[in-house]
């Protein structure tokens, strides 16, 4: 079938594509946010201990908050299928066992300033992957946002009076953006399914895992004050935020999500300027207004041409729009609602980014 889009349409495919982009910057707020925070908890808790207590502040967290919704009415998102558990795992395997890991043999060689340019080239390396390893449409906005954003990344945490040199250190540090990218990559792939259950299982695995090593390398578990709000900070910064950049994977795919996500460290040190009282430098400003630029960049975006979506079917939160125009076996509630549906070929042109409808070659 061979469909027209019409101007009306394509406005509001637009105003959809900026909605989900925004659910990005807002993940990014969050998480964010939450570093000042975090900074002040180092004083009383290890860094692997915190990791730790963070993660699974988002996993019991959620997890509460699933118990909470299970007596309500029925859930309006798809469950896990038997085909996404390989994808969880590694992804929970690649961000919340390996990176920990890497980074924290990285950071024993490095000095602060080094380690946080190096973090910076987690967007790009997810970009790379996306479009390399899972033939994620990457268009010259994207790769300019990233690289854009990469710039004010390392302007922002440049420090001319640290040292910087190649070393095994560095790479590590480096591999373990390299694990939190392919963490991205494999999320994307189970984004049809309920973020609030998939950030369950991954803080809850990731926050175990992190939790024993900090003890095991000579960690303590915190006093109760510290603890408790090492899990609320949790919750929000790895809990709420998560499920809010999963949602936007499943929309914008993975390279547009991290390229939003990557004005996390500028939330965070305009939080520690107005509310904590740090000097405002001009490094700041100058990472500022290339954030600006950047995201600038991936939100004006077009992509549009005419594509062919081939049959498919699977299950996951929608509406009757124009790629869902199927009918029901039984009463599947009100919209936005979930199930298991079926979509016949069809051609048409609108603009469009890689989500779980248009994840064709180009």
């Amino acid at each position: 079938m061979r469909v027209t889009t019409t101007d009306k349409a394509v406005a509001g495919i637009d105003l959809h594509i900026q909605r989900y982009a925004f659910l990005a910057l807002a993940a990014a707020a969050l998480f964010g946010a939450s570093t000042p925070f975090a900074k002040v908890l180092l004083g009383e808790i290890s860094p692997v201990v915190l990791a730790g207590l963070l993660y699974l502040g988002g996993g019991c967290g959620l997890a509460l908050s699933l118990f909470i919704r299970g007596s309500g009415p029925r859930p309006r998102e798809a469950p896990l299928a038997a085909r996404d558990w390989g994808w969880l795992a590694g992804a929970i395997l690649a961000g919340g066992v390996v990176a920990p890991v890497l980074l924290l043999w990285g950071l024993s060689g490095s000095g602060a300033a080094e380690t946080s340019l190096l973090l910076s080239f987690e967007a790009v390396i997810t970009a790379l992957i996306a479009a390399a390893f899972f033939r994620e449409a990457v268009g010259a906005r994207v790769w300019s946002g990233a690289l854009v954003m990469l710039a004010g990344g390392i302007v922002l945490a440049y420090d001319p009076r640290a040292p910087l040199a190649l070393s095994a250190h560095s790479l590590a540090i480096v591999a373990a953006c390299a694990g939190w990218a392919v963490d991205n990559n494999l999320t994307r792939k189970i984004a049809a399914a309920d973020p609030v259950v998939t950030t369950v299982i991954k803080g809850l695995a990731a926050g175990s895992f992190n939790l024993a090593l900090g003890l095991g390398l000579g960690g303590k578990l915190p006093a109760m004050g510290a603890a408790t709000g090492a899990l609320a900070l949790g919750f929000v910064a790895y809990g709420v935020s998560l499920v809010l950049y999963t949602r936007a994977l499943r929309h914008l795919g993975a390279a547009r999500t991290a390229a939003h996500f990557s004005t996390a460290p500028f939330i965070g040190a305009a939080i520690a300027i107005f509310a904590l009282g740090e000097p405002f430098t001009v490094s700041f400003a100058t990472a500022l207004l290339l954030m600006l630029v950047a995201t600038w960049l991936v939100l004006t975006e077009r992509h549009a041409h005419e594509h062919r979506h081939e049959p498919m079917g699977h299950a996951h939160r929608h509406v009757h729009d124009e790629h869902h125009q199927h009918a029901h076996r039984g009463d599947e509630g009100a919209e936005p609602h979930a199930h298991w549906h079926e979509h016949p070929p069809l051609t048409h042109s609108h603009p469009h980014l890689p989500d779980l409808h248009h994840r064709h070659r180009h």
